[in-house]
C-alpha cells in the first residue's frame, strides 16, 4: 500500500511538469517537425535522386555514390529550359498584375460600396470557385479559337487576369478596415477613389502579398490550361516542357529529377522572401 501510495504522490507530482506551457510547447515542435519531415521527404528525394548516377538508381541505393551535379546542365540542355521558364514567368507577372488590379478594385467595390444586388452578386462570384476548370475547357477553347488567340500570351494570361479567389481575399480584408478611417479621409478632403489608392491599397500590403502569390504559384503550377492552348516549342511552359521531357527521356530518372528540381526552385525561394506578409495576409483577411 505504501508503495501504492508513493507511486500516486508522484505522478500527481509529475502532473504540473507534463502540463507546463513549455512541455506542451515542446510535445507541439516535435509532433509539427515529424509531420515537416514527412512532408518533405518527397522534395529531399528528388534532389537526391537528381544527384545520383543512373547505375545509381538500378541498384536500388539512397544515397549516390558520388554526387553528380553535371545532371543539371545537361538536363537544362537536353530541352529549351530557357524559353519554358521565359513564357511562365513573363504569363505568371502579367497575370499576376492584372489579378492584383481586378480583384483590388471589384474587393473594394463589395466590401466598402453599397449598392442594390451586391451581397447576391458577391455570392455568385463565390460560386464560381465550385466550377472545376475542366468542365469549362472545352467551351473556352472554342472561345480563343473564334479569338484567333491559341498558341499566344493573350490564351495565356486573358482568361486569367480576374480571380474569385484573389476578390474573396481581399473584400475580407477590406471589410475588416474601421469606417472610420474612411469617415476620417472625406473630411480631408480624399474621395472615395483616392481613399482607395492612399489608404486602401498601402494598408493593404499584406493581403495583397498572399493574393499575388497565390496567383503566381497557380501560375508557374499550371499545366492542364497551357498544354490544351498551345501548340509550338516556342510557347510552352515549364510546366508542359517538363512533361514532353519526361516522355522523351524515358526511364533516365536522373535528368528527369534534376529538371523538377530547378523548376520547384524559384517558387520555393520566392515564397521564403515573402513568407512573413504571406502569413500576415492570410491572418489578417480571417482565412482559415
Amino acid at each position: 500500500m505504501a508503495t501504492g501510495k508513493l507511486n500516486l504522490r508522484t505522478f500527481a507530482g509529475l502532473a504540473p511538469a507534463v502540463s507546463s506551457p513549455s512541455v506542451r510547447r515542446l510535445v507541439s515542435q516535435v509532433v509539427l517537425g515529424i509531420a515537416a519531415l514527412f512532408v518533405c521527404l518527397p522534395f529531399i528525394w528528388m534532389v537526391i535522386t537528381s544527384l545520383k548516377e543512373p547505375a545509381d538508381i538500378f541498384t536500388g541505393r539512397f544515397w549516390p555514390s558520388r554526387l553528380a551535379w553535371e545532371n543539371y546542365p545537361k538536363a537544362w540542355q537536353a530541352a529549351p529550359f530557357g524559353r519554358y521558364f521565359f513564357n511562365t514567368a513573363f504569363v505568371a507577372a502579367v497575370t499576376v498584375i492584372l489579378q492584383l488590379a481586378t480583384s483590388a478594385a471589384a474587393a473594394f467595390a463589395f466590401a466598402r460600396l453599397r449598392f442594390f444586388g451586391r451581397e447576391v452578386l458577391f455570392y455568385l462570384l463565390l460560386a464560381t470557385m465550385m466550377v472545376p476548370e475542366e468542365v469549362t475547357l472545352v467551351a473556352n477553347y472554342v472561345t480563343l479559337y473564334r479569338l484567333g488567340w491559341l498558341d499566344t500570351y493573350q490564351a495565356l494570361i486573358v482568361p486569367w487576369g480576374a480571380s474569385a479567389f484573389s476578390i474573396f481575399l481581399l473584400r475580407q480584408f477590406f471589410a475588416g478596415v474601421p469606417d472610420d478611417l474612411e469617415d476620417a479621409a472625406k473630411i480631408d478632403g480624399c474621395s472615395r477613389f483616392g481613399f482607395f489608392t492612399r489608404v486602401m491599397l498601402p494598408l493593404s500590403r499584406p493581403a495583397l502579398t498572399t493574393a499575388a502569390l497565390f496567383s503566381l504559384v497557380g501560375s508557374w503550377n499550371a499545366f492542364t490550361w497551357p498544354l490544351v492552348m498551345t501548340n509550338s516549342e516556342s510557347m510552352r511552359t515549364v510546366q508542359v516542357g517538363v512533361s514532353y521531357f519526361s516522355q522523351e527521356l524515358g526511364t533516365n530518372y536522373t535528368l528527369l529529377m534534376a529538371a523538377a528540381t530547378f523548376t520547384v526552385i524559384p517558387v520555393l525561394l520566392l515564397f521564403a522572401l515573402v513568407h512573413n506578409q504571406f502569413t500576415e495576409g492570410i491572418a489578417r483577411s480571417g482565412l482559415k
